[in-house]
């Protein structure tokens, strides 16, 4: 439950591993949980949601100060660590788990997420229109323990340095003035 100085986001681009690597990062985060949201089975694993069967996608739940980071400086980083013109897909991981999707916790949060994406859309910095679901939360499972900071755990396997690495470097270069103190070695 969040307190006066901590707000939640939820979200979904792609594989959970990637977006908890970046948020983790990220100044004001608090914790970052990788689970199972939006789907009609209650407590999936992690094969079942893999097998698509389920509806859930895979997500990230983010527990951050806002006066640190502003939710939508959350949302602006989620923009940019994945494609969210693409219909469940991103990169090789394809099916609905792996959608592109922000389950909002309040109508403030709705608000900024249809802001922000109407701006990025009119930007012209993306090919294609957003194809980003924008729904309420009304669930949310923790994936299994270890899923749990799986990239600072397993940094040499084929997916986190093929895949994970590269979004990470982005993020670092891009958000360099927003990153922990710990993550730039200062």
């Amino acid at each position: 439950m969040d307190n006066p100085s901590t707000e939640t986001a939820t979200l979904g681009g792609g594989c959970f591993w990637c977006l908890e690597a970046v948020y983790e990062e990220l100044e004001g985060v608090r914790s970052v949980q990788s689970g199972y949201s939006g789907g009609a089975r209650p407590n999936p694993t992690y094969e079942q949601v893999c097998s698509g069967a389920t509806g859930h996608a895979e997500v990230v739940q983010i527990h951050f100060d806002p006066s640190a980071t502003p939710y939508r400086e959350i949302l602006q980083v989620f923009f940019s660590i994945h494609d969210p013109t693409t219909l469940n897909r991103q990169g090789n991981d394809v099916g609905t788990q792996y959608r592109s999707v922000i389950y909002y916790h309040s109508a403030e949060q709705k608000e900024t997420a249809e802001a922000v994406m109407k701006e990025l859309d009119g930007s012209g910095a993306l090919n294609a229109p957003i194809v980003t679901q924008l729904v309420p939360l009304e669930n949310f499972y923790p994936a299994e323990d270890y899923h749990n900071e799986y990239y600072s755990q397993n940094p040499n396997q084929p997916y986190c340095r093929f895949v994970i690495d590269p979004k990470v470097a982005k993020f670092r270069t891009q958000y360099f003035d927003k990153l922990k103190k710990s993550s730039t070695g200062t």
